[in-house]
């Protein structure tokens, strides 16, 4: 460090200017003690910890489902492009539309396009209202139900019945992984980002505990049930009491980690699900899915398979089948059903 002071000259007389001279200081560097690593063994104190307090640290919960495969990464690129490209040429066919009156119309919404793609399409077509806004959205690769209302009133109200939890739904997902032991099963658990921005399973236990970022381990709960193993099942429309219904048994409340995929032996079943959601978490069916070990064939972020008895999936297998609501405007109950994607049909029931 350079400090600038001045002196008097050696005459006595004051017959010269005050002399500038530099004085270089020497001042030491603060000690900044070693943090505890979260996963590890505790870093040696520093040598001069009296004249520093101690510094805690954060203690986050460890996630139990496992961190995004290497593989991921470049093929959620690559999928990401083609869905970007696809959007400059997407028009909604009007075979799509499964619901529209004055308030609300519904579509049902492709495989490989964006939820703002299809809003964007219809907001082209000069007779559809100004207001339009999405009242629920669907991942990119997810097909099925996506409900848009025509007016900022309407939306309000849509966004309240959500987040009340006054709006059901139903999944169709096809998994490969070890037959299920279960017909039905619920699973609870808590739900957040890791400390590298991917979505999670937490334990139930951590619910409400802090996360990396600022956020917290919110619950997340996924009814689900087993419609067809290896082609031997058969399909049955669900009804809108079950669509409703939000008894559980055979509850899984997860406290422990995931079940490991063997990639030998667990793919050779293919399983289709019907799925609850309970919450409305980011990925929640798919992370459950993982959970249990029947990840969803082409969900490579959550160890499905992308090349499967010699095909390759370049989406994965979600479909949102029905959405449960009471009308914001008339109060009547409305059960929107889309039909089900060929993935979903061809072969994997029994006639």
């Amino acid at each position: 460090m350079l400090l600038l002071f001045t002196q008097p000259c050696s005459h006595k007389k004051k017959c010269c200017p005050l002399q500038p001279f530099t004085l270089m200081l020497s001042i030491p560097k603060p000690l900044v003690p070693s943090a505890v690593a979260m996963s590890g063994s505790p870093q040696p104190e520093p040598t001069h910890s009296p004249q520093n307090a101690p510094m805690s640290t954060q203690n986050y919960p460890v996630p139990l489902s496992p961190p995004l495969p290497p593989i991921s990464k470049q093929i959620e690129l690559n999928r990401a492009i083609v869905a970007s490209s696809n959007s400059t040429l997407f028009s909604l066919s009007v075979t799509d539309i499964l619901y529209n009156d004055d308030s609300l119309i519904a579509v049902n919404k492709p495989q490989g396009i964006y939820c703002d793609t299809v809003l964007s399409s219809l907001a082209g077509d000069p007779s559809q209202s100004p207001e339009l806004h999405l009242a629920n959205r669907l991942d990119r690769d997810t097909t099925g139900v996506m409900l848009i209302t025509k007016s900022h009133k309407v939306a309000s109200k849509l966004v309240k019945a959500f987040t009340d939890h006054k709006v059901q739904k139903t999944y169709i997902a096809l998994c490969t992984g070890p037959s299920p032991g279960w017909e039905r099963v619920t699973v609870r658990s808590g739900h957040g980002r890791s400390k590298f921005g991917a979505w999670r399973v937490y334990s139930a236990s951590d619910v409400g505990r802090a996360l990396p970022g600022g956020s917290v381990v919110r619950s997340m709960e996924t009814s689900f049930e087993v419609l067809s193993v290896n082609g031997k099942g058969r399909f049955r429309e669900v009804s809108e009491s079950e669509v409703r219904n939000e008894e559980e048994s055979n509850v899984l409340v997860v406290e422990e980690k995931s079940v490991e995929n063997d990639n030998n032996n667990n793919y050779e079943n293919e399983i289709v699900v019907r799925a609850y959601p309970r919450s409305g978490r980011t990925h929640q069916i798919r992370l459950h899915c993982q959970y249990l070990g029947i990840s969803i064939v082409g969900d490579v972020k959550y160890e499905g398979v992308y090349e499967w008895k010699g095909v390759t999936h370049h989406a994965h297998h979600l479909h949102a089948e029905t959405l449960s609501f009471e009308h914001p405007v008339t109060g009547h109950r409305v059960l929107l059903r889309a039909p089900l994607p060929p993935w979903a049909t061809q072969g994997r029931f029994c006639e």
